[in-house]
């Protein structure tokens, strides 16, 4: 970092501080290290000084890296436990930073509680709200600290710094970050004001790698209730009445959801109500530390910068070309967050958004919101210039995976999956023994109507074997156009945290490489949204697609079919029928535009992967039955299966086998006592609701 800033704290600290005097002889030094003396509290301090003080930076400013032995391996597990901080911990540290803050200028701070990262993460640069004491993350550190390096701004409370200079310190830091390490991305995560800071950053800087993430950004200021404190604080008393309660509404968000869904979790009722009321007491506790804060100058000062921080992004808006995410939240006390998203999504090129309806303001600070988890389900986690959809992937915490399994878990309720698999010596099992342990595994099958045997088949996999299933999707899931009329990518955020990656050789090269289990449909989108009367029928392109590949890393090849969709509904008005009705051509037409497009150079059937939306007669739900056939080893087949009539001929019996597990369900299902819903709830209701309902017999 150049260097501009002072401490961010003096000298003469009193007990309550210690500085860790440890530096090392060798290399850069060490930033200083400064934490309190509870343990839960603890911050690195690193800032921008003059070459004359006692600072231990280089020349350059930058951080150094910690030492390898400080670090943790590259395969550092996300599943442990991590704890969150609270709004009593962001209230206290709040405290001791204003009281004990030598006043100087804006400075970078990183908490220790954040830990060492994994190798090569990036960096990110947290720029806070209005606030400015640079703690808006607190609840999210040491998740984030795991898979990025954090650097925390922290503003002064009597700072009056500009915002074009708090601009250019933000700046100085990323260009010397940038030379340093050209190919690592660098995250600029903007909170409110800090979102404005973030964008205008970005728009002067369009050639250094930027990710924005931005939650609840002050772009619009100028339609906020904000805007009418301005004429009102000369004749305020100083403290400031009015305004305190839209910061606090805003810090709990909505009391009354969080308390239902708690006790729809399963959490005690008593329990939530200690939580909540600990929150609220927190609160009123430390009203004099919000006043201390934001006193009537400091507010009056911060508004107008606010003001002045919004006309300059806004009018830099045209210039920023960085990937952007936007957070937004439906009930935002201070600003019109959610119709802020929208208009910032549709003014920059490169922007997704999420939007959490129940949420305040202060949206890091809430419960249940995982900043980790949102970055991860948008696909915007990366380690280089561009993503790496294998490499850069981290398993589902198991937080996370409770998550997307209990928002589709009405699906497995409903349809009551079968699972059936086969051994090595070609033995039929229940259950899932079947499927290899170690990859590279690759499962080849058949796609129902609308996908619809998905969740049942990752998350069962998962459950009981504890394998991930790397699905390999069509690209609309990861990539749209937002001229197009696709829904919002929002709604493949949890095959995204699950492992899906977008079709493609590279990244089926990489899968097997890496000896992982992945997931391919042949016949993709065709047998996706097949035709009335086209129930199990395999529509496959005529050449093969994977078996040289499988071939080259020794992968194991394993059929398997899936049935049940005529149990679940019927096609009553397909694409030949809607293509027929002006309206519905233009609305296909529409949706397939905004997709990226697959198999150009096919011809046929396979070549028309139009999008569209069939019309479903839906069924009294029946059941969903999975067989998956025999391992096909191809290690030691690399060299045969070059030749191409070899490869065909295996890709033939892959077909084949999938054709033949079909059709071993349907007529196995056929003597099942618990095909439909009824029966297996009579069932259920009689022997238990968590028991396991019989099926046939193998």
């Amino acid at each position: 970092m150049a260097a501009t800033g002072a401490p961010l704290f003096p000298a003469n600290l009193s007990p309550l501080f210690r500085r860790n005097a440890t530096s090392s002889s060798v290399g850069k030094p060490k930033p200083k290290q400064i934490s309190f003396s509870n343990s839960s509290r603890r911050f690195t301090a690193s800032t921008e000084q003059p070459p004359t003080t006692t600072s231990r930076f280089s020349g350059s400013g930058r951080l150094e890296k910690r030492e390898e032995a400080e670090r943790v391996t590259a395969t550092r597990s996300e599943n442990s436990a991590v704890e969150r901080g609270s709004l009593k911990d962001y209230f206290e540290r709040s405290k001791e930073l204003v009281s004990r803050s030598d006043g100087g200028p804006p400075r970078w701070f990183t908490p220790l509680e954040c830990g060492p990262p994994l190798t090569n993460s990036p960096l990110l640069l947290f720029l806070p709200g209005i606030i400015g004491v640079g703690l808006g993350l607190i609840k999210q550190h040491q998740r984030l600290g795991k898979i990025f390096e954090i650097w925390c701004l922290h503003i002064p409370v009597v700072d009056q710094t500009p915002f074009t200079e708090l601009v250019k310190i933000v700046e100085r830091t990323i260009r010397s970050e940038n030379h340093h390490s050209p190919n690592r991305p660098i995250y600029l995560v903007g909170e409110s004001f800090g979102g404005c800071l973030a964008l205008a950053v970005a728009a002067l800087n369009p050639d250094i790698d930027l990710v924005l993430i931005l939650a609840n950004p002050a772009t619009s200021f100028c339609r906020s209730h904000l805007q009418q404190l301005i004429p009102l604080l000369d004749i305020m008393p100083d403290q400031l009445p009015l305004n305190l309660p839209y910061m606090l509404s805003s810090m709990t968000g909505d009391p009354l959801r969080m308390m239902i869904e708690s006790v729809v979790k399963g959490l005690p009722f008593q329990q939530t109500i200690g939580e909540l009321s600990q929150d609220l007491v927190a609160i009123s506790s430390y009203l004099s530390v919000l006043a201390d804060i934001l006193p009537k100058e400091t507010l009056r000062w911060k508004l107008q910068m606010l003001k002045s921080a919004s006309a300059v992004s806004n009018s830099l808006l045209h210039g920023v070309k960085a990937l952007t995410l936007i957070i937004s939240s439906g009930k935002d006390q201070l600003l019109p967050s959610q119709e802020e998203g929208e208009r910032l999504f549709r003014a920059l090129p490169k922007c997704e958004i999420r939007k959490f309806n129940n949420s305040g303001h202060f949206l890091f600070l809430e419960d249940g919101i995982d900043l980790v988890t949102i970055i991860k389900a948008a696909g915007f986690y990366r380690r280089r210039k561009y993503i790496d959809y294998v490499s850069d992937y981290m398993p589902p915490t198991p937080t996370e995976f409770e998550k997307v399994y209990d928002e589709n878990k009405w699906i497995n309720a409903v349809t009551s999956p079968v699972m059936l698999s086969t051994l090595e010596d070609g033995k039929i099992v229940k259950g899932l023994a079947g499927i290899p342990s170690e990859g590279p595994v690759l499962l080849v099958g058949y796609h129902m109507l609308l996908g619809l045997e998905l969740v049942p088949l990752v998350t069962k996999i998962f459950l009981e074997r504890n394998i991930i299933l790397r699905g390999m999707a069509h690209p609309m899931m990861f990539v749209r156009n937002k001229q197009g009329a696709f829904p919002d990518l929002s709604a493949f955020d949890a095959f995204r945290i699950m492992g899906a990656v977008p079709v493609s050789a590279t990244n089926f090269y990489k899968l097997m490489s890496s000896k992982s289990h992945a997931l391919l449909y042949p016949g993709g989108m065709r047998e996706l949204l097949h035709r009335k009367g086209e129930e199990y029928k395999l529509m496959w392109p005529e050449q093969s697609e994977f078996v040289r590949m499988a071939a080259r890393f020794g992968a194991k090849i394993i059929p398997f079919g899936a049935v049940g969709e005529d149990d679940i509904g019927k096609v009553v008005v397909d694409y030949d029928d809607l293509m027929k009705i002006p309206y519905f051509k233009g609305e296909i037409e529409r949706l397939t535009n905004g997709t990226v497009k697959l198999r150009t150079d096919a011809n046929g059937e396979l070549a028309n992967q139009d999008v569209h939306y069939p019309g479903i007669l839906p069924k009294f739900p029946g059941r969903f039955y999975y067989y998956f056939g025999k391992p096909i080893e191809t290690e030691g087949r690399k060299h045969e299966l070059r030749d191409k009539d070899k490869s065909h001929e295996l890709y033939l019996e892959v077909k084949y086998e999938v054709a033949r597990c079909i059709a071993y369900l349907k007529e196995k299902r056929e003597n099942d006592p618990y095909r439909n819903l009824l029966s297996r709830s009579i069932y259920q209701a009689t022997n238990g609701f968590t028991s396991e309902v019989p099926t046939f017999e193998l």
